[in-house]
């Protein structure tokens, strides 16, 4: 790997003493990949990725590379999220019907973890400041299946007036100097200088302060970082904890390999030791740094409830839902119905109001209206569990190659006369996209973005993210 900073080796030296020279060594290491299962799915059973065992503080969590091109990867069953960042959804564990919030949330390994808790109950508001990455974090959602999420696109101090004590739980995955991901990305040390951690920790304090805005009184936060820098990890607790007394530390299980937060590194506030640090030298992962906070004002009014989404549906656009809805879907019953234009979604009932929002998702992407007909999302079938589906279709492994290709397919002769129209594709259980059936030809709607050839013995990776 690269060279590590000559300033960044020395302030290590110091900081680290006598652990240091393994603290080094750990960054030749080779990166330890992972993945976590996706508990939303229908079938949990792995159909083409190996396992290497079960991380240690991991729900779903295992060792292992999940390769993009594969059946488990494409029907949204496994997350590739790197170990250590995985106990940072450990830590929060929102529960089902709670409101939660991801405030750094792309590319979206934390916002899948949480939505796996929560089990398509509650709201989870995933957002993302830069357009781009908020892009990609919302084409995560719809991979994993959530219905229950809110994508957007905002500055922290745009999203907290919007917010005002309203989150049960908020996960703050702090944008920092990312020294934790060198040994991944040795990319990222051509942006480390001296002054670095001491820039992020001025725009992390800015931050919580507009996360602070938005927790609820009785509410839980979570800080994490990927850097081993005092300056944003430590340090940043012990300024929240002096700025907003009625924060308190919760001490949170530590795993073999993991260490306490440091006091000796911020104030010496021995309540600093309930926080966790993550070296690459003790545990298979890479660095990170984590806290558990409770929010116990005594005195606090409480803000006003925001006004609740409400449909917006022609009675035309509803006409067409409910005749594909009773061809195919006949027991489902979606949360509130809103219309962007001619894609409709359903958001969970009790979703505030989105005016002033920029929303890149709301809740499930159900589809998009057409000529006096409306035709079904990949969310869809990635979403519900394929049991739901009057009209459903299991592929074989040819013609999920066939599929994913963008490919239309004869049904074999073995299959019996099947009735024309939409039909659920499946494989090991789970949905993978729509076909519509036309005299025992299987039209392909996978989308064309999302295309690609199957090669055997393929080696592409799904993106490591975390």
């Amino acid at each position: 790997m690269a060279e590590l900073p000559t300033d960044y080796q020395t302030k290590y030296r110091q900081l680290m003493d006598d652990d240091a020279d393994e603290f080094f060594a750990a960054f030749d290491q080779p990166v330890v990949k992972a993945f976590r299962i996706n508990p939303l799915k229908a079938n949990q059973q792995l159909y083409d990725t190996p396992t290497n065992g079960q991380v240690p503080w991991g729900k779903w969590g295992y060792f292992g590379v999940a390769k993009g091109h594969s059946v488990d990867h494409t029907t949204g069953l496994i997350y590739s999220q790197e170990p250590s960042a995985q106990l940072v959804g450990e830590l929060a564990q929102p529960q089902p019907g709670e409101r939660v919030l991801d405030l750094a949330a792309a590319p979206g390994g934390k916002s899948t973890h949480l939505a796996s808790f929560m089990n398509q109950q509650g709201l989870l508001v995933s957002n993302e400041i830069f357009r781009k990455r908020a892009q990609i974090l919302s084409e995560n959602i719809e991979r994993f299946g959530v219905q229950n999420a809110l994508v957007t696109n905002h500055s922290p101090q745009e999203l907290s007036k919007k917010f005002p004590q309203y989150f049960d739980r908020i996960v703050l995955d702090a944008p920092c100097s990312g020294e934790g991901m060198f040994r991944k990305d040795p990319d990222a040390m051509q942006y480390w200088h001296k002054d670095y951690p001491a820039e992020n920790a001025t725009r992390q304090r800015e931050i919580l302060v507009e996360t602070m805005k938005m927790l609820k009184p009785g509410g839980t936060l979570v800080y994490s970082t990927c850097t081993f820098a005092p300056e944003e990890d430590e340090q940043i607790i012990a300024w929240l904890l002096a700025e907003y007394p009625d924060l308190h530390l919760v001490d949170v299980p530590k795993h073999d390999g993991m260490s306490d937060g440091r006091p000796a590194w911020a104030d010496g506030n021995p309540e600093l030791a309930k926080t966790v640090r993550l070296f690459p030298q003790s545990v298979a992962g890479e660095g990170h740094f984590m806290a558990k906070l409770q929010y116990q004002p005594t005195d606090v009014v409480p803000a006003k409830e925001p006004k609740l989404a409400k449909t917006n549906l022609t009675a035309e656009q509803r006409q067409y839902w409910e005749k594909f809805q009773q061809q195919l879907l006949p027991n489902y019953q979606p949360g509130v119905l809103l219309a962007f234009g001619d894609q409709l979604y359903a958001v969970p009932t009790g979703t505030p109001d989105l005016k002033g929002l920029q929303v890149l998702r709301a809740g499930l992407h159900l589809g998009t209206f057409k000529k006096k007909r409306f035709e079904p999302s990949l969310a869809l079938a990635l979403a519900l569990h394929s049991d739901q589906f009057i009209q459903r279709y299991t592929l074989n492994d040819e013609e999920w190659r066939q599929y994913v290709h963008g490919d239309t397919f004869m049904l074999p002769s073995s299959v019996e006369n099947l009735t024309n129209g939409w039909y659920l594709l499946e494989l090991n259980g789970n949905g993978v996209g729509f076909g519509k059936l036309v005299n025992r030809q299987m039209k392909n709607f996978y989308p064309k973005g999302l295309r690609f050839i199957v090669h055997e013995n393929q080696t592409n990776l799904a993106d490591d993210i975390y």
